[in-house]
This record gives structure tokens, C-alpha cells and sequence, in this order.
């Protein structure tokens, strides 16, 4: 057939066109997220409901039900509680994933998604962790605990094809949600899932024992502490424009926390003026303590953290242990893994920063986490739940116990010693020994070397070789291990210290310190190059962070007295890691780890809030490392078959 001149034509355009015109002009092929949002789409059917609390507030909730349900065919719910928005808000807009994992929606369930009350589309006023009220004396009286029971209540009467139970789960705002709403259990809710659950708003998120998280704080309140005086279906989220992409200049340049409102949130955020009206632990914060309030809780608990959860470490260990003493008797498993914040739905955990895991550590906890509510709300076949299913890292495998610590812990004390060293002998001098370092609050040290406004991905495994040549930075360590050292459960420092100034911060850090050369190659089934750059890396395992105007008391701060050798305890998060053999373990200890907490100071002012230029002043600080003042790093070592 012979090519006409409109042929012709097209034939030259597509040529002139090249390859990449003709690649778009192909079919895009379906990707497993498309896939899985299609698969919602075909088999669920969505609507939107306005459920009555007992106050009569109206709470907005996305409710899919899968098509097939009916009288003869019913589904459990799983419901999630959100202040973020369940958007996309419409009958005929459809989220993308309704469960953890697609699992969950090929199996079958109802899915209920809620705005909290004050949130977008429910009515009401907001209250940031909104306090618990314990006694109740009417239908006034409302709390998380008491929307949860309403709203639960309202689903099983009223949603068509559900067969009674009810799960509940979310991740971090939404596991404290999680958490909450297990207080007081409906009948209906069989199973709860709070992961990475805010436990006190103190101690997770906001500060490190006292000491503010500068960066969460600041980036997470200018986006999401925004009024909202009636409900909207704006599915916005405007986050904050720093103008630079390097935090730790944006923030240096910030100066003072005094400027922060005035420059840029101009009286618009009101957690903001909550957070300069309460530097101490006082009744704001005490109030907002969920964990006295975890009982009479029914449901069976699966409680989920990550030992690299950089927000909610805090709250998942001490959720799992209070929930374990207050209600005894009841299902209870705590599973912690080498992830992230969210990393266990997120990524599929084989590495973090620095540290490399060795396989995908999410599938094991996903299958048990899909068999916990299958079992609990579809009758499912029971599964194996341990106590305690944690993630040893630096061995790189799972472990279960009866009890998280470990019952077979015994306590040790890693002494500083002189040049640096570090052993389980305390020093022997008799005279004052210390090491001395000048912080200056101009040139705090980093907390990262990534170049972020936001959060570094991986900055709790993150090589510290940065932070340990820096004058400001001391540094102590053992020699080669002759044996694997596992270390278990809760760390707690124990500093002597003495500053020149008034006020002072002391970070601790645990780090993991490979051999110079490191065994491997091909024939070790290693990549020979990446074994060769690692050798002397000092991969963080745990740092915490204390202002030490706390040092007796979290509501009642008090001054240094300067030169007065001072004892500056506290206790760290727990670790679950073992130092191979050949491996050293390093502590390093400084006062800045900017900008994930806030400048000290250095001169005592009643609140760190409203410090003034001038109140920023370099000090040279002491830490003691004598008979009579010896600092230490208390571990629990879990013994080997060999100990």
C-alpha cells in the first residue's frame, strides 16, 4: 500500500521525535502500589459517616467494606484513628492501601479510618495528647479512650456485614490512639497493635530528658499545629520552606528559641506557646502521661517498636512493661526491631545508614503481625507469640524471651579511663583525674553529617568518626574483645562532672567499633571493598541526650554551682546488641548534639525558651574518672553459653 503524504508525515515526526517520544508514547506498566490501589478499587466498596460520641460531637470515618460482605459472609473491623486525615475525603475517591499490608486486604476486612476529634472533618476542639481522665461522671467527661468505646460501639451496630470484633492499630499519634483506646476495653475490640506509640509526651518526641528536640518540634509544629476552627476537607499539607537545604545552619542562624515565634510561626501555633509556657515537667506534661492509665485493658496487645526510632523509642518499651504490670493475665507480646520510625511498614529493613542487617527483618514481623489480628478477629489459626520477639543487632538475628530484659542479665559497670580507656575495673587513682573539653554553644557538634532540614535517615547508625576528632568530644574504649559482648535492656549513666558556667547538656553515646580490617572478601561471601572501608568504623548503637539542670528533679531545675564536682545520672533506652569479638565498645561523651536538641546556654536562665543572646557563653567542662569520682556506663550483659 503505498505511504501517503499524511503518512509520510507522522513517520517523520516520530522519527525527529526520537527514542524518548516513542518510549513515553508506550503503555506505563502497572507497579505493585498501582496494582494494589486498583485491587482496593474493584473489590471494596467506601462510605463516609459522621458517628455520634456521647457528648454529641460528630467523628468523620471512611469506612470500606469489601463487596462480597453480607448476612452470610462477614468481615472484622479494623479500625484507625488518625489526627493526620483519612483523606481522600468523597464516595468515589478511594485510598491507595487500607491495611499494614496487602495481605490484609486480599484476606478481607472492613477498614474504618476516624479524624479525631477536632481533626479536618470531625467536630470539636483538638487537644494535642489529650489527658486521660480517670473518673468519669458524665457524658462531658470524653477523652481518647471514651471516643474509641463510641466509636467502636457505633461501628458494630451500624456498619452492615461486620461480624462483631474489632482490631485497632496505627503508628505513632495513631498508636498512642492505639494505646488509648485499649484503656477500658469495648467488648468488641479482640486485638490492638500500638506501634511506636507516644507513651508521655515528655519523654517522647518533645524532649530527651529535658533536653527539646529542637528539629521534630520545630519542623513537625509549623505544618501540623495550625488552627483549624471548623471542619475541612482540605487534604493540604504545607510544610515548612527553610530556604536552605543545611538544618544545622538554618537553625544555628535561628539563634535564641525566643526567635522562633516572632520570625516565623507569629503567634499562630499554639502547641508553641504550650511548649515556652512548660520547660518543666509540670502539670502540662505530667497530665499527658498516658502510662497510669493503661488498665482494664481486654483486647490482646501486640506492642511495636524500632531501636532506631529516632521519635517514639521511649513509648513502646515502657507501653509493653506498664500494660505487662497493670493487667496481668492478658495477651502481651513486644516486638522490637532494627528499624526506623514506621520502618516496619515502610522499608524492608535489610540496612540503616551505617549498619547492614543482612536480610529483609520487616516479613518476619509482617506474617505475625497479619496472623495476630487473623487469629484474633477472623478465628484464624493461632500464632507462635513469644513474650518478646526482638532483633539482636550486631549478631543480626531474632531472638525470643519470656520476658524482655531478659531474666538472665547480670548488671556491669564500663569505667572511663585514663588515655581514654575504658574496663570493668574502677579507676584506681586517688588523686582528681579527669578529661577536660570547652563547649562552645557557636559551634555545637552535629548530630549527623547528612545535609538536612528534616530528619538524617540514618543517623542512629551513623559512622561517628566525625564527632569523635573533634576537640569537644571525648572519647573512651575498650581493647579488642577476646569474646562476643552482648548487652541487654537499659543502659544508665553515671557522669562526675564540673562545668565553669551554670547550665550544661550531657550527651552519651554508645558505639559499636569495628576492627581495623574486617574478615571477608568473596570467599567470605562479603563485597572485599565495602569490608575494606568499613575497618574502624563507629557505628552508633545508642545515644542519649540530659540537660543537666534536671539532675534531681524534671519539674524543679537548679544551676550548677561552677567548678563543684557534681553527679549527673540518668537512665537510656534500652539496646539489644552484641559486639563481636575483635570489636571495641567506645563511649563517647559531649555536650551539643545539634540541631536534634536545642543550644544550651551554658548560664542557668529559669527558661531556655526565652534565653537571650547574651546567655550564650563558651564553658569548659569536666568529667571525673577517680577512685572517689568514678564515671561509668552501667549495662546488662546477657551471658553467653560459654559465660
Amino acid at each position: 500500500m503505498p505511504i501517503t503524504f499524511r503518512g509520510l508525515m507522522v513517520l517523520v515526526l516520530v522519527a525527529l521525535a526520537g527514542p524518548a517520544r516513542a518510549q513515553a508514547a508506550k503503555p506505563q506498566q502497572p507497579t505493585a502500589e498501582s496494582e494494589r490501589a486498583e485491587y482496593i478499587r474493584s473489590h471494596y466498596t467506601k462510605f463516609e459517616y459522621r458517628i455520634p460520641m456521647r457528648d454529641g460531637t460528630k467523628l468523620f470515618t471512611a469506612v470500606y467494606i469489601p463487596n462480597d460482605a453480607s448476612p452470610g459472609k462477614r468481615y472484622p473491623v479494623l479500625l484507625t484513628r488518625t489526627p493526620y486525615t483519612v483523606a481522600p475525603y468523597g464516595l468515589d475517591r478511594y485510598a491507595r492501601r487500607l491495611g499494614p499490608n496487602e495481605r490484609y486486604e486480599k484476606d478481607g476486612f472492613i477498614f474504618a479510618f476516624q479524624d479525631v476529634r477536632g481533626q479536618h472533618m470531625s467536630e470539636g476542639e483538638f487537644v494535642n495528647m489529650r489527658p486521660h481522665r480517670a473518673k468519669k461522671s458524665g457524658p462531658k467527661d470524653i477523652d481518647e479512650s471514651t471516643d474509641t468505646y463510641d466509636t467502636i460501639d457505633w461501628l458494630v451496630k451500624n456498619v452492615p456485614g461486620n461480624n462483631g470484633r474489632v482490631g485497632q492499630w496505627g503508628i505513632s499519634y495513631p498508636g498512642y490512639y492505639t494505646s488509648a483506646g485499649a484503656i477500658d476495653s469495648h467488648p468488641a475490640l479482640k486485638a490492638a497493635s500500638p506501634q511506636a506509640p507516644i507513651a508521655d509526651w515528655f519523654w517522647d518526641d518533645m524532649h530527651r530528658h529535658g533536653a527539646f528536640n529542637l528539629v521534630l518540634a520545630f519542623n513537625f509544629f509549623s505544618s501540623f499545629g495550625r488552627p483549624r476552627p471548623q471542619p475541612t476537607d482540605s487534604e493540604d499539607w504545607k510544610r515548612f520552606d527553610h530556604g536552605t537545604p543545611d538544618g544545622y545552619q538554618f537553625f544555628l542562624d535561628l539563634g535564641p528559641l525566643s526567635n522562633a515565634d516572632s520570625r516565623y510561626f507569629k503567634g499562630d501555633i499554639s502547641f508553641w506557646k504550650d511548649l515556652v509556657a512548660h520547660p518543666n515537667y509540670d502539670a502540662f506534661w505530667q497530665s499527658r502521661n498516658l502510662l497510669p492509665h493503661l488498665k482494664n485493658i481486654k483486647a490482646a496487645m501486640l506492642v511495636v517498636g524500632g531501636w532506631y526510632d529516632t521519635e517514639d523509642l521511649y513509648g513502646p518499651l515502657r507501653t509493653y512493661a506498664t500494660i505487662e504490670k497493670q493487667n496481668p493475665g492478658i495477651s502481651n507480646t513486644l516486638v522490637m526491631g532494627p528499624w526506623p520510625h514506621g520502618g516496619w511498614m515502610r522499608t524492608d529493613g535489610t540496612s540503616l545508614g551505617d549498619a547492614d542487617f543482612g536480610f529483609q527483618t520487616t516479613a518476619i514481623y509482617q506474617e505475625l503481625e497479619f496472623a495476630f489480628f487473623k487469629h484474633h478477629l477472623k478465628g484464624g489459626e493461632k500464632p507462635e507469640l513469644p513474650e518478646a520477639l526482638v532483633f539482636e543487632t550486631g549478631a543480626n538475628r531474632w531472638r525470643r524471651f519470656d520476658t524482655w530484659p531478659p531474666k538472665q542479665v547480670r548488671e556491669a559497670r564500663l569505667y572511663f579511663q585514663p588515655k581514654g580507656g575504658l574496663s570493668y575495673s574502677p579507676p584506681a587513682s586517688k588523686e582528681e583525674a579527669f578529661d577536660e573539653y570547652v563547649s562552645d554553644p557557636s559551634k555545637p557538634v552535629p548530630y549527623t553529617m547528612e545535609l538536612t532540614t528534616g530528619w538524617a535517615k540514618g543517623y542512629m547508625t551513623e559512622d561517628q568518626r566525625f564527632a569523635a576528632r573533634r576537640p569537644d568530644v571525648l572519647v573512651y574504649e575498650t581493647a579488642p574483645l577476646e569474646k562476643d559482648l552482648t548487652l541487654a535492656g537499659p543502659l544508665e549513666a553515671e557522669l562526675w562532672v564540673s562545668t565553669t558556667g551554670t547550665d550544661a547538656d550531657w550527651v552519651v553515646k554508645l558505639v559499636d567499633v569495628n576492627p581495623g580490617k574486617l574478615p571477608g572478601g568473596p570467599r567470605g561471601g562479603d563485597n572485599e571493598e565495602g569490608q575494606r572501608n568499613r575497618g574502624h568504623q563507629q557505628t552508633l548503637v545508642r545515644g542519649e541526650p540530659f540537660r543537666g539542670r534536671f539532675r534531681d528533679s524534671y519539674s524543679e531545675p537548679k544551676p550548677f554551682k561552677p567548678g563543684e564536682v557534681t553527679k549527673v545520672r540518668f537512665v537510656i533506652n534500652d539496646v539489644f546488641h552484641t559486639f563481636k569479638r575483635g570489636h571495641r565498645v567506645m563511649i563517647q561523651v559531649q555536650s551539643s548534639w545539634f540541631p536534634f536538641i536545642d543550644r544550651n546556654p551554658q548560664t542557668f536562665v529559669p527558661n531556655i525558651f526565652e534565653a537571650k543572646d547574651e546567655d550564650f557563653v563558651r564553658a569548659f567542662h569536666r568529667v571525673y574518672r577517680s577512685a572517689a569520682h568514678p564515671s561509668s556506663l552501667k549495662v546488662s550483659v546477657l551471658p553467653s553459653v560459654d559465660d
